[in-house]
């Protein structure tokens, strides 16, 4: 049975039976600071099962796109361990329980193929329960009629779920098949859990877990109601139902591991035995290259794009390990040209849209591959360098610092560098390069979490969220509003009062302040409430559904239970709203001229200005964007009504309305309209009409990443004012160069070119200066023990390149029989510079350059033996260091 034919029938089976069918999120975990990318099931339906949202359905099922990286490392040695994944689930909020979730569970799995089931044999079926579970003991042994001697009681490890972090939790019970003795020793799950493999877990999520390492952890409460999450791993179901060993050799895996052992010329698993072909590296490349590359394909087909930092710089990790475990297989071309498009006709069959948005897939992965085969160029030049100055310096270790700055600056994978050091003999620091790569995550993490929650508690807001329920926005209709004070938050948690100076946090019942987010930035103002007021400087939703105003009392008292009255800037809002509309029209614009693959990769909405972030392999070039900024003003004069509305998700797509990769999105959502112009989905604010914008003006269009580049525009009075100060710029310039304004440019460019031409004229006439002693000098060199040897100073301000080959000059008028070391030090902004000319003659002697300028610098500069250089000291030290030169050569 195909993948995703299963797929078909476990939604099928759960619709129904009065689920409703809800769609995979995005793979990206947008709501939760604490995650890059979904790794569970139940991820998307975490408020509804803390009660922090009222869910819109109380039966749900779902094929949700996962990724867990943890183990990356780990993947390919195994059969078991994989990045993305698929996982089955079916939720009850409230509704049904054990006694539905077991006999539902039950039913798909044994009910024949031919009726719509898995067809499994029940005969093979094992489940196991958490230790004091009876309930759930009954309904397998009494209800489904599982034999007492196929159920087994485990303990909190392998039977009490949670996510790993703060958050809903419960006991689990699990189904497994018995794949057979070749797999293994009898006796069930406790014996032997390759033989008998997990298939299914059943979650009764009924409590919320607090903070704590692994399963040390404090139970701090019941959840709202008694819920059900389970878990079915599609790749594990396939490859039992398909009848192959492991996950790699189902239908959507295995396909991209065939091509890739024909385009390298390896055969995958021609090692003796079944244990020996889940270690050979051959194998455990081929997994890596198979399971990397479709979790590639399926990031970038839900927005993510190769970048330095978060989730981008995981999709590029998992990208470079799979090219670089394609040459380590022997094949030196690009590889992914003939590897993704497999892994599209894999996965289209499940997410058709994969094959739709393929060209802008392959645009970014082609380019991705591109740049790190350049990368593994240079970086194993530099990584050469590090390596000898290891050595030359005698420690047995390339440190942690230096492997981390190959793999965060130059992205020069941390196992490449342990492969070529291993090879050379030394050792690296790999527990530096770990903690420096914590501190990286961490700082990351702590950035973005901060953002949204300031200094108080996370839980906290669950409080006041719990007690009170959402915040009401009322912000797209009104400006000002009259609401209650929920509760005053500082010094993380809640307080009764705040007094004059005071810096807050308020919650209102409802509010017209609009909370950053969408890119737009907050609505600032005033809150009044009864004699005190605050000034309301940023607006936040750190829990969904809690809309937080921080604010400082900037007079009298301010009191949770109190009335106040919220009023917003008015001028900001206005500001912003410009700056919003104008993003929607650039944005279709952009897609108008480059095609459907320019999409948003991310947004600015500030006072009068906008920051454009959108995916394209290359530059925009000038005439397009002088296309695209007079088409968006043609808009403005149009002067198109803005209209917003809430429709179903499948209506939204059904009118063709834009929704950003990434982003996710309800059932219900927010439909902004200009004219029939631009639709995008968007929960932001708005102007009522096009012309209200006054003028877009784009000031730059540049790179920000691989593959996304960054537009900066200005909206409004702030346009005409740019425009106003270029147009007194430019009749200045007119005046001075005594041209007409639209001959400026020309003029400009003619004075600069001339000057160009002059620096170079004085560039030639400086080095004839210079070098133009050269045999005089040659001619007074001393013998040092002897050896010929010149210490000279190069004219004052002499550049760089003038002074290398003063010294060179100087070295090859001497005797080449004669051994001779010319030493040259030069004066410039303060400092004092040394280059030293060896000749092979003098080499033969023992000396080096690299070693005579490191005497003169304590050990630091570089170079070559035959031609070195230092620099940084005072420039009073230049005679100094010429003398250090001459005595390190009498001391050889």
């Amino acid at each position: 049975m195909k993948t995703a034919e299963i797929k078909r029938r476990y939604l099928a089976h759960f619709e129904a039976n009065g689920h409703a069918v809800v769609p995979s999120a995005p793979l990206p975990a947008i709501d939760d600071p604490n995650l890059l990318f979904v790794p569970a099931g139940m991820v998307p339906f975490v408020p509804y099962f803390l009660g922090q949202q009222t869910p819109p359905y109380r039966r749900a099922v779902s094929v949700q796109k996962c990724i867990r990286t943890p183990d990356i490392d780990e993947v390919g040695k195994t059969s078991r361990h994989g990045t993305f994944f698929q996982m089955n689930g079916n939720f009850s909020f409230g509704d049904y329980f054990k006694e539905g979730a077991i006999p539902l569970a039950w039913e798909l799995m044994t009910t024949s193929s031919a009726q719509g089931g898995l067809g499994l044999d029940a005969d093979r079926l094992w489940v196991t329960v958490y230790l004091d579970d009876d309930e759930a003991y009954d309904i397998w042994h009494r209800t489904v009629g599982v034999p007492a001697e196929r159920i087994v009681r485990r303990g909190k490890g392998p039977n009490f779920w949670d996510m790993g972090i703060p958050g809903p939790c419960g006991p689990c019970s699990e189904i497994f098949i018995d794949r057979g003795p070749e797999y293994g020793l009898d006796g069930g799950p406790e014996v032997d859990e390759d033989r008998f493999m997990e298939l299914w877990n059943l979650v009764f999520m009924q409590y919320e877990r607090g903070p704590g390492a692994g399963k040390d952890y404090p139970l701090v409460g019941e959840l709202p109601a008694k819920n059900i999450d389970t878990g079915m791993g599609l790749e594990r179901m396939a490859s039992v139902l398909q009848g192959v060993d492991n996950l790699y050799e189902i239908d959507e895996i295995r396909p991209i591991l065939a091509r890739a052992a024909e385009l390298t010329g390896k055969r995958y698993g021609a090692h003796s035995g079944h244990v020996a072909s889940e270690s050979h590296p051959d194998d455990v490349r081929l997994r890596v290259i198979a399971d990397h590359l479709r979790t590639a394909l399926m990031l970038i087909g839900d927005g993510v794009t190769p970048s330095n930092e978060g989730r981008g710089y995981v999709l590029r990790r998992i990208m470079r390990r799979a090219i670089r475990a394609v040459r380590l297989l022997g094949y030196q071309d690009p590889a992914l040209p003939e590897l993704l498009p497999v892994a599209r006709d894999c996965m289209a069959p499940s997410y058709p849209e994969l094959a739709a948005e393929f060209g802008r897939i392959a645009d970014y992965a082609y380019g991705e591959e591109e740049a790190f085969l350049s990368t593994l160029r240079a970086g194993t030049t530099i990584l050469d360098t590090a390596i000898a100055e290891t050595r030359s310096a005698g420690r047995p270790a390339l440190s942690g610092e230096k492997a981390f700055q190959l793999h965060d600056t130059y992205g020069f994978p941390i196992d490449l560098t342990l492969e070529i050091a291993a090879e050379q003999g030394l050792q690296v620091d790999a527990d530096g390069f770990r903690r420096l790569m914590a501190d990286q995550r961490n700082r990351a993490k702590a950035d973005a979490q901060a953002r949204k929650t300031g200094h108080t508690d996370v839980s906290a807001y669950r409080g006041v969220l719990d007690a009170g329920g959402p915040v009401e926005f009322t912000g797209y209709t009104e400006l000002t509003r009259e609401s209650r004070v929920r509760a005053v938050l500082a010094g993380g948690g809640e307080v009764g009062a705040a007094a004059e100076g005071d810096t807050v946090e308020l919650v209102l019942d409802t509010t017209p302040f609009y909370a950053e987010g969408g890119g737009q930035q907050p609505d600032q103002g005033l809150i009044t409430v009864g004699g005190g007021q605050v000034e309301v400087f940023d607006v936040q939703q750190p829990v969904p559904g809690l809309i937080v105003h921080r604010a400082r009392v900037v007079r009298g008292e301010v009191r949770a239970g109190e009335t106040g009255y919220a009023e917003i800037d008015v001028t900001r809002r206005r500001a912003i709203s410009r700056s919003h509309t104008a993003t929607h029209l650039v944005h279709q614009t952009m897609r108008n001229f480059l095609g459907a693959s320019a999409t948003q990769a991310g947004s600015l909405n500030a006072p009068g200005r906008l920051r454009f972030d959108f995916n394209t392999p290359t530059g925009v070039a000038p005439s397009v964007l002088h296309d695209v900024e007079q088409q968006v003003n043609e808009v403005l004069l149009a002067d198109l009504e803005v209209h917003a509305f809430i429709t179903t998700q499948e209506e939204a797509r059904r009118i063709g309305a834009m929704a950003l990769f990434g982003e996710k999105y309800g059932e219900r959502v927010r439909v902004v309209e200009v004219g029939d112009y631009a639709r995008e989905l968007c929960g932001g604010t708005h102007v009522a009409r096009s012309a209200q914008l006054g003028l877009v003006k784009i000031l730059s269009e540049a790179s920000v990443g691989s593959g996304v580049r960054r537009i900066e525009a200005l909206v409004g009075m702030d346009a005409f004012g740019f425009l106003a100060r270029e147009h007194l710029l430019v009749s200045r310039l007119a005046e001075l160069f005594r041209v007409p304004g639209d001959q400026v440019a020309d003029r400009v460019e003619q004075t600069v070119t001339q000057l160009r031409d002059a620096e170079k004229e004085l560039d030639k006439l400086r080095a004839q200066l210079v070098l133009g002693g050269a045999a005089a000098l040659a001619a007074q060199a001393r013998d040092v023990r002897g050896v010929a040897y010149v210490g000279t100073e190069a004219p004052e301000g002499a550049a760089g390149n003038d002074v290398r080959t003063l010294a060179q000059e100087i070295r090859g008028k001497i005797d080449p029989a004669r051994p001779a070391v010319v030493a040259v030090a030069a004066r410039s902004n303060g400092k004092a510079s040394l280059v030293v000319s060896v000749n092979p003659a003098a080499r033969s002697r023992g000396l080096a350059a690299n070693d005579l300028v490191k005497a003169a610098f304590s050990g630091r500069g570089g170079g070559s033996a035959d031609l070195a250089q230092g620099g940084g000291l005072p420039a009073a030290e230049a005679p100094t260091l010429l003398l250090t030169v001459e005595k390190a050569i009498a001391d050889t």
